[in-house]
């Protein structure tokens, strides 16, 4: 197995490890500022970006904007779980190149742009982004008060392991 699809399931396998533990309201909570964006949302969003590269178009193009923002997914941990299952095993099968070079659109904040890209890095800003997001998530997490324990969690592998004195 390829070493970006590998360190991309196990990035992954936290958000599963993450929704075996929340209720469907912890899920769902959209409480905690400055943005209230709950759990769910984040979890919904990174396994859209997942399911766009999978969506890849006859003309070799994926739309990072084209994202099914399926609610149920924000609401339910049973649903974020199965929508997961869906990318892990597409992520187990997939076959594509590394090397080749695919056409992502995305919105950079001034309209929609088209880039050049490779199948690695587009994993590997996909990878990057879940992590970014799990951060996120660890903020909503202590806003709750919801224990979750990975010390992991949130933070990119090249982040220096800071000691805290009390």
């Amino acid at each position: 197995m390829d070493i970006i699809i590998e360190s991309t399931l196990k990035t992954l396998s936290k958000s599963r490890f993450l929704l075996e533990q929340l209720s469907d309201d912890d899920l769902s909570n959209a409480s905690i500022s400055p943005y209230y964006s709950s759990i769910g949302c984040h979890v919904r969003h990174i396994l859209d970006f997942y399911d766009c590269v999978f969506n890849v178009n006859e003309d070799n193009t994926v739309d990072l904007t084209a994202r099914s923002r399926n609610k149920e997914v924000e609401c339910q941990c049973c649903k974020a779980i199965e929508y997961l299952e869906t990318i892990e095993e597409k992520l187990k099968n997939f076959n594509a190149s590394m090397s080749a070079s695919v056409k992502v659109i995305d919105d950079l904040g001034l309209g929609k742009v088209e880039m050049t890209y490779t199948m690695a890095s587009l994993l590997s800003q996909a990878n990057s982004h879940t992590i970014h997001h799990y951060a996120i998530i660890n903020y909503i997490l202590e806003g709750l008060k919801i224990g979750f324990e990975d010390s992991d969690f949130g933070y990119n592998p090249t982040t220096p392991k800071t000691v805290v004195n009390t």
